[in-house]
Parts: C-alpha cells; sequence; structure tokens
C-alpha cells in the first residue's frame, strides 16, 4: 500500500531550540533518566480510537476531522486499510505502543460469529504491521457501550441474554489480545452504573460483575495469557453514576469480591479531574494499596499499577466452553431496570427476576 503521509518522515528529538513542529523539543527517548531511557519509563501508546475513529464532532454538528484515506463505509475492507495507515502513523511518531477497543478496529456484524470473523480478519493485518514495525500492543478491550443492547449495562444488564452476548464478546477480544501478545487487557464499565436508584438493585448488579470479572480471569488462566487485567475507574459519562467511580472504589470492589490480586488500574488523568480529584491524589490511592507504576498513552490514559500479595479466590467458570449462559438460569431469573416497576399484583411485571443463589454463586 502506498505512503499515507509521504511528506511526513520520522518525528526526532531536536531540543528545545528547534523551529520543527514536527519534532520532539523534551521528549528524548534514548536519554536515561533514573537508570531507564524516556522510553522505557513512558511507554507512549497511540489509542486508536481518538486518533483513527474519532469524527471530532458534537451534539450541535458533524464530524469536522479529515481522513483522506477513508472511503466512507464500515466494511472490513476499509478497516483493513485504516489499520495499516494507523501503523504507518505510529511508526512515524516513534510510540512503542498502541491500544483498542475490537470495535475501533472491527465493524460489527449482523451476529456474533460474522462480528468475530470480521475481527479475524483485521487482526491479522494487525499481527503483519506488529511484525513489521515492532509495535506493540500495550492492552485490547472490548466495546461494552456503543451497541444499543448495552443500554442498560453489560456485566450489569437486566437482561440474561446481554449478560451472555458481552461475555461472549469479552472472552473473543481477550482471545486477540492473546493472538497479538498484549501486555494487558482493561476493562471499563462506562455502562455498568445506573440513572436513578428507584429502578437500581446495587447489590445484585455489583454481584453479577464480580461474576463477570472472575469467569473472565478464569478463561484468562484456561488460555494461557499472561498480560495484566486492569480496571479503568470514571465516575460518570454515559452513566450518572459508575460503579468503578475511582481508584479508591475499585479497589474496595476488587477486595470485597476477592478480585484483587487479578487486576491493577489504569488510571487516567481526564476521568480523575472528573471524579473530583487530581491525578496525583488518584495514583496516591492506587500506590498506597501497593506497588504503584506509571505507564502513559500518547492520547489517552495512564495506568497505575496496583499489586497485592493477597491470595486468589476466583471459582466462577462460564468462558472456557464458550458457554456464558450455563451459570445462570433462564432470562425469567434476573433482575430488571426497566422503568416500569413491580407491583404487588404483578411481581413479575418488569420481565425478570432474582437469580437464585445455588447456580450464580457471585462470591
Amino acid at each position: 500500500m502506498p505512503s499515507t503521509f509521504p511528506d511526513v518522515s520520522k518525528i526526532q528529538f531536536e531540543g528545545t531550540k528547534s523551529k520543527n513542529p514536527l519534532a520532539f523539543k523534551h521528549y528524548n527517548p534514548d536519554e536515561v533518566v533514573e537508570g531507564k531511557t524516556m522510553k522505557e519509563q513512558l511507554r507512549f501508546s497511540v489509542t486508536y480510537w481518538h486518533t483513527f475513529r474519532g469524527q471530532l464532532a458534537d451534539m450541535f454538528g458533524v464530524g469536522t476531522a479529515v481522513r483522506p484515506w477513508e472511503d466512507g463505509t464500515n466494511s472490513v475492507k476499509m478497516a483493513q486499510k485504516r489499520a495499516r495507515v494507523a501503523f504507518e502513523f505510529i511508526e512515524k511518531l516513534g510510540a512503542p505502543f498502541y491500544a483498542f477497543h475490537d470495535r475501533d478496529v472491527a465493524p460489527e456484524g449482523k451476529d456474533l460469529r460474522e462480528t468475530n470473523r470480521n475481527l479475524d480478519a483485521v487482526v491479522k493485518v494487525l499481527k503483519e504491521e506488529q511484525a513489521r514495525t515492532g509495535i506493540k500492543l500495550l492492552w485490547g478491550t472490548a466495546c461494552l457501550f456503543v451497541h444499543p443492547r448495552y443500554v442498560h449495562g453489560a456485566a450489569t444488564s437486566c437482561n440474561a441474554d446481554v449478560f451472555a452476548y458481552a461475555a461472549a464478546q469479552v472472552k473473543k477480544a481477550i482471545e486477540v489480545t492473546h493472538e497479538l501478545g498484549g501486555a494487558g487487557y482493561v476493562f471499563w464499565g462506562g455502562r455498568e452504573g445506573y440513572t436513578t436508584l428507584l429502578n437500581t438493585n446495587l447489590k445484585r448488579e455489583m454481584d453479577h460483575l464480580a461474576k463477570f470479572l472472575h469467569m473472565a480471569v478464569d478463561y484468562k488462566r484456561t488460555i494461557g495469557f499472561k498480560g495484566q487485567f486492569y480496571i479503568e475507574p470514571k465516575p460518570k459519562e454515559p452513566t450518572k453514576h459508575q460503579y468503578d467511580s475511582d481508584a479508591a472504589a475499585c479497589l474496595n470492589f476488587l477486595r470485597q469480591f476477592d478480585l484483587l490480586p487479578h487486576f491493577k488500574l489504569n488510571i487516567e488523568t481526564n476521568h480523575a479531574t472528573l471524579a473530583g480529584h487530581t491525578m496525583q491524589h488518584e495514583l496516591e490511592v492506587a500506590g498506597s494499596a501497593g506497588a504503584c507504576r506509571l505507564s502513559t498513552s500518547a492520547l489517552g490514559s495512564a495506568a497505575a499499577m496496583v499489586t497485592s500479595s493477597a491470595p486468589a479466590a476466583a471459582t466462577a467458570t462460564g468462558f472456557a466452553n464458550g458457554s456464558t449462559t450455563s451459570t445462570f438460569m433462564s432470562p425469567t431469573s434476573w433482575s430488571s431496570r426497566a422503568t416500569r416497576r413491580p407491583t404487588r399484583e404483578n411481581p413479575t411485571s418488569t420481565t425478570v427476576g432474582e437469580p437464585p443463589s445455588s447456580p450464580c454463586r457471585c462470591r
């Protein structure tokens, strides 16, 4: 494929006196700081969603991003071309890593089978480009917030079929992250929260979220994925309140459900601000729970890696055999966050009820 940026050479460090707008003034990847090069210390990553998928739009107008390589389709062919463009950009920028959501890199199909085929087709190109450039995957994740099915959440959805679909999507996302040699995998619960407590059973939803994460931990072990699992705190947007609202809330949740040995925190600066904190505060909270190390993204997050010596207690199953519904009863056994609440005359008017404790041992 011909170069998309033929007039741009690789960005170099030229120092503070340089007048070149396409040069690093302060970042020298080869300069040693505290025993490591800047490249090793900072571990810059280009995030696929902001850089190549965001249209620079707001609710009052259309997108203003100019991307001449786009053909206006959401096809697999376009996704493959976009991947090659992305790697040329990342290579010229000199970033050693990239990160993505599954739906950033490949389009959703008419069903899960087609969607997974689409992802496999693009992952093949990503793998080729990684081998060609030496650029590595910092982490992958699943987009569990854009599709209308996730309007009430994914792991915390009131519908069992949505929980099952989300589990299958995460299963596939972990597999491709493993295939691409990803250093980690991130869980961001953009819709794992509530808009109002009036129709929300918070304890039940937290139990379901914990069950979901235990299943992921078990599947990670089953396929031999050695990458680190992360939770990324954010207090709100799109929900009024997210269960992973800040570092302290995440750590409390992980301790409560015996997940702390398996997860660290992916701290993002603007999410800290949105929670009413500073980035330094969130890092301090994370660090006080164990050892804290920082890795930043060129256009996104910084991972505050929290470790713990607490014993592991992951006992849930479900991902390994590809069946996520086998650990739960039928859809009529689930709670609901629908706007219509149960009545004394019709206690199941929300269409689904509470899961029995036996088949769904969430702790």
